[in-house]
C-alpha cells in the first residue's frame, strides 16, 4: 500500500475549468447518469468514486465526447461547449485514458499514438518523444513494438503515455494504475502532481482508496447514476469512503488456515517453452504444485513471461505431454478443451475478446466454456438450459444486468468479471485458474471475488491466481511464487515472506535466476 503523502501543489483557485450542468444519460435499460452536476478547477486532481455501474466512466465519456448526454450543459474554462466527438475534446485541451485500451493491435505503440496527435506526421521523431516521454515518467515503452505482443501493463503505458504526449489541460483517467507496479504508481503520482502544479486539472477513477486518499484534493461519490456526496479524502479513511460508495460496510475477507495435507491437482515440473513472439519472454525450467483446498499466487511485472505461462497452462499452447499433470493426467499435449474435459477452468485477464465475446449475449457468453453443463446433446443446443444457466450465474454472483440477453459489452467491467468468474465455478472445477482476478473491480466486488475464491478452495478446488496486486496475493493467497524473466520462484507461505521481499524477487532477485530478465526491470 503505498503511503499517504502530504499535497505538493497549491488548492486550485480562479474560474473552474470544466463544470458539468444536470447530466443526464439514459439507456434503454438503466439511467447511467441523473442529473449529474460536477465542478472541476484548474489544478485540482478530482476522484470520481462508486461501484461498477455507479455511473462514473459513462460521465468520462460524455465529457470526453464519446457519449452524448440527453441532458444536461458542458462548460469549459467559462463557456458552454457541445463536445460531438473525442477529436473535438483533443482539441480543447481534454485527455482520457480508458479503462478498456483502445488500440489497434496490429500497429506499433509509435503508429498508435501517431493516429490521435496533431502536427507533422513524422514517426522517427514521434518515436524520439514516446521513448523520452515514457522514460521520464517511469513508463517505459519501445516505440517500435507492436500492439498484439504488449501485456496488459505494456499496453496501459501506451494509453497514459499516448495522453501526456498531448498536454492536456484537463487529464481524465479511469483505473490508470490497475496493473502498474507500485514502484510505477508512484512515479506516475509524481507526473500527476507536477501536472497539477502547473495548471492540469485531473479527473481520477480509481478503486484503489488509497490512491485516492494520497493524490487527490477532493472526491464526488456516485451511486446508481446519481451524486450522492462530497469528500475531501485527506480527511477520510479507505473505509469511511468505501461506506460511501457502496451504503454498507466493506466486507472483510475470511479465510480457515490451509492445512497443508492434501493432494496435488496442478504439476509442472521442468516447464520450458520458446516463444514465437520476438517481443515474448521464453519460459525456463518452470515448478509448480498447486494442491487441492489451496490458493498459490504468481506475483510479476507484466511482460515477464505471465502471458506464455498461462497459455501453456490452459492448453492454448502446447508443451511435452509430462510437464504439465492435471489430477493424474499428463496434460501438456492437450488443447484447451480436453484440459477442461479434466476439470481445469480458466479466467483470462482480458475480459472483453477473450473472457467473454462483446456482442453476444450473456447466455451466448455462458454456453461458449460451459457447454457441457447439459446445454447441448447430439449436436444440438438447448437455449432454455444456457438461458437458465446465465439467469442462475447472474443471481447468485449478484451481476447488475438488465438480464440474460443483455450484451456482454453493455456490462461495467465489476460485473462482466463477476459473471465470468461465476460462469467458470459453477461448472464444478477440480482446478481453476485466473488471472487478474480484480482488474478495474470496485472495492464491494473485489472483497466479493476475493471471497469467492477462498471458499472455492476451502472445498477443495486447486486455485492458481496470477496477480499484479500484491495486496490481493497477500490477502487470499496461501503460497507466493513470483514469476521474473521467464522463470519462477519457488512458492513460499504467505507468513514466510512480505512484500518488500516479493518486490526484490519481482526485479529478478531469486535463486536461478538473474537480475534484469526480459523486463524484469520495466
Amino acid at each position: 500500500m503505498l503511503t499517504t503523502a502530504p499535497l505538493d501543489h497549491p488548492p486550485p483557485t480562479g474560474e473552474p475549468r470544466l463544470q458539468l450542468l444536470h447530466i443526464t444519460k439514459r439507456y434503454p435499460s438503466v439511467v447511467a447518469n441523473d442529473d449529474v452536476s460536477l465542478t472541476v478547477m484548474p489544478g485540482e486532481i478530482h476522484a470520481v468514486l462508486g461501484e461498477n455501474g455507479a455511473g462514473k466512466s459513462t460521465l468520462m465519456k460524455v465529457i470526453y465526447g464519446a457519449v452524448h448526454a440527453d441532458i444536461g450543459e458542458i462548460m469549459w474554462n467559462g463557456r458552454q461547449v457541445h463536445i460531438a466527438n473525442p477529436a473535438a475534446a483533443r482539441a480543447l485541451g481534454i485527455g482520457m485514458v480508458f479503462q478498456h485500451f483502445s488500440l489497434f493491435e496490429t500497429l506499433s505503440v509509435v503508429e498508435n499514438i501517431a493516429l490521435v496527435i496533431g502536427g507533422k506526421f513524422d514517426l522517427p521523431a514521434l518515436a524520439e518523444r514516446v521513448k523520452s516521454v515514457s522514460e521520464k515518467y517511469g513508463l517505459p515503452l519501445d516505440p517500435n513494438r507492436l500492439v498484439h505482443s504488449l501485456s496488459v501493463g505494456e499496453r496501459q503505458r501506451v494509453e497514459i503515455v499516448r495522453c501526456l504526449l498531448q498536454n492536456p489541460q484537463l487529464l481524465i483517467l479511469d483505473e490508470p494504475t490497475s496493473v502498474l507496479t507500485p514502484q510505477a504508481v508512484r512515479k506516475l503520482f509524481e507526473t500527476l502532481r507536477q501536472l497539477a502544479a502547473e495548471g492540469v486539472s485531473i479527473l481520477y477513477i480509481s478503486h484503489k482508496l488509497h490512491e485516492i486518499q494520497e493524490l487527490c484534493d477532493t472526491a464526488t461519490v456516485m451511486r446508481g447514476g446519481k451524486v450522492t456526496g462530497h469528500a475531501t479524502p485527506r480527511n477520510e479513511t479507505p473505509a469511511s469512503m468505501a461506506r460511501m460508495m457502496i451504503g454498507r460496510e466493506l466486507p472483510v475477507c475470511h479465510a480457515e488456515p490451509y492445512t497443508g495435507v492434501s493432494a496435488p491437482v496442478l504439476q509442472v515440473r521442468g516447464l520450458t517453452q520458446p516463444t514465437d513472439d520476438p517481443f515474448g519472454t521464453p519460459l525456463e525450467g518452470i515448478d509448480l504444485t498447486v494442491n487441492s483446498g489451496e490458493i498459490v499466487g504468481i506475483a510479476g511485472i507484466s511482460g515477464n513471461g505471465q502471458a506464455e505461462l498461462l497459455a501453456a497452462l490452459s492448453g492454448e499452447a502446447l508443451v511435452a505431454s509430462d510437464m504439465v499433470r492435471v489430477g493424474d493426467k499428463p496434460a501438456g499435449a492437450l488443447n484447451a478443451a480436453q484440459r477442461r474435459d479434466l476439470g481445469l477452468v480458466f479466467v483470462p485477464e482480458e475480459r472483453l475478446g477473450r473472457g467473454a465475446v462483446p456482442s453476444l449475449s450473456l447466455t451466448d457468453n455462458a454456453l461458449l466454456t460451459a457447454h457441457r453443463q447439459g446445454m447441448v446433446k447430439n449436436g444440438l443446443v438447448n437455449y432454455a438450459a444456457a438461458k437458465d444457466f446465465a439467469t442462475r450465474d447472474i443471481a447468485r454472483f449478484d451481476v447488475r444486468t438488465g438480464g440474460a440477453a443483455s450484451a456482454a459489452r453493455s456490462l461495467s467491467g465489476g460485473n462482466l468479471q463477476k459473471f465470468i468468474v461465476g460462469r467458470e465455478i459453477m461448472q464444478t472445477p477440480k482446478l481453476m485458474i485466473v488471472a487478474q482476478p480484480t482488474w478495474g473491480v470496485d472495492v464491494g466486488a473485489s472483497a466479493f471475488l476475493r471471497q469467492t475464491l477462498i471458499d472455492l478452495s476451502r472445498q477443495g478446488v486447486a486455485v492458481l491466481v496470477i496477480s499484479e496486486e500484491l495486496e490481493e496475493l497477500f490477502e487470499i493467497c496461501d503460497r507466493i511464487a513470483v514469476l521474473a524473466g521467464g522463470k519462477l520462484s519457488e512458492a513460499v507461505p504467505k507468513q514466510q515472506t512480505d512484500a518488500e521481499a516479493i518486490g526484490l524477487k519481482m526485479s529478478g532477485l531469486f535463486a536461478g535466476t538473474t537480475h534484469g530478465g526480459s523486463h524484469a526491470s520495466a
